[in-house]
């Protein structure tokens, strides 16, 4: 077997791409010829042929170039790459969708009006969702602060403590991780709408977001705790500090990244859930701005009256709002990033 010895091995290798654009020139070629002489039909099949003959390809050319081991390894890349590929494509038709719809339906008012004299079947350019966006962010505030408190706490006592309860307390986040929004939603509206002098309000609404909050940031933190080095904590308690001050003092601030990101995912996961609040918030059509009293409203509520309103008006509406929820959480995350790092430095 031929082996190739590089002449400076302190220098990158130089890549030659011309063999791959050719091979990725036949593989169009070939995906176009067999589409066009065989039953197969559609993008899906263009995108099967292609990547069937591209594989094809570069495992061949490797396997000429330089040996068995080598298309091997050609081959488990070009699995890779695609499953990539078929993970990251409908991300990127959800935004693309999602943002070519919603764009259409975006003015200056729409984020200075509310729909309190306003109809979902009026022009597009009359109302707002200014009401909309005050209960979403209240909602997000609220329930990341009841829940953020409470995750952190229970992914170190899971991780760092492992009391007696360890067992029983995973088994409840496990659990909590697979229970319906919807039953949080009724949860909270039977323990307090139903029995106690509670109505619809931002708080009623918050608790159930905080509910499905918590196992997400929770499964998350413990992953994130569980990838420190336990030299860390070691050389910590080597130091003679205890074991609470070294887990504060190192564990944490090690893994600020990771939490942080947990945080992210948790406020993610709750940003668009619809059915909890559709019993817990009351609805409202203008801006409430205590969200301990009186109904209140939330982008995910909006979205939902806009779709069952079916005219085409409410629909793009519908989508306008998609888009504002999703630039919400963007902001979150830009904010949540930028404070992470410049703790860091």
């Amino acid at each position: 077997m031929t082996t190739y010895a590089p002449t400076k091995p302190w220098q990158p290798t130089k890549v030659d791409i011309s063999k791959n654009v050719l091979g990725l020139l036949i593989a169009l070629l070939v995906s176009f010829v067999v589409v066009q002489l065989t039953p197969m039909k559609g993008k899906l099949a263009y995108a099967g042929v292609l990547f069937i003959s591209a594989t094809a390809i570069q495992v061949g050319m490797k396997w000429i170039s330089r040996g068995r081991m080598a298309a091997i390894d050609g081959l488990a890349s070009s699995i890779a790459f695609t499953g990539s590929v078929i993970v990251f494509l409908p991300v990127v038709n959800i935004l693309y969708t999602t943002i070519s719809k919603g764009v259409k339906g975006l003015h200056w008012t729409l984020f200075t009006d509310t729909m309190e004299k306003s109809s979902y079947l009026d022009p597009i350019g009359m109302g707002g969702i200014l009401h909309a966006i005050v209960g979403t962010m209240y909602m997000i505030i609220m329930a990341s602060v009841i829940s953020v408190p409470l995750s952190i706490l229970t992914a170190l006592y899971l991780t760092e403590i492992k009391g007696k309860a360890a067992g029983f307390i995973q088994f409840l986040v496990q659990a909590m991780s697979g229970v319906p929004s919807v039953v949080a939603g009724i949860f909270i509206y039977a323990a307090l709408l139903l029995n106690t002098s509670f109505r619809g309000s931002g708080i009623t609404g918050a608790l159930p977001l905080a509910i499905l909050m918590i196992p997400t940031v929770t499964r998350t933190a413990q992953e994130v705790l569980l990838l420190i080095p336990n030299d860390l904590r070691e050389a910590g308690q080597a130091l003679g500090a205890t074991q609470w001050k070294t887990v504060i003092t190192i564990v944490v601030p090690a893994a600020r990244s990771g939490l942080v990101t947990a945080v992210i995912l948790g406020v993610a996961r709750i940003a668009g859930e619809t059915a909890p609040l559709l019993f817990t918030i009351g609805g409202s059509d203008k801006v409430n701005w205590n969200p301990f009293n009186g109904p209140q409203s939330a982008l995910p509520y909006y979205v939902w009256k806009g779709l069952i309103s079916g005219t085409p008006e409410a629909v793009q509406r519908a989508w306008t709002a998609i888009l504002v929820l999703l630039m919400i959480v963007l902001f979150f995350f830009s904010i949540a990033r930028y404070f992470s790092r410049q703790r860091m430095k």
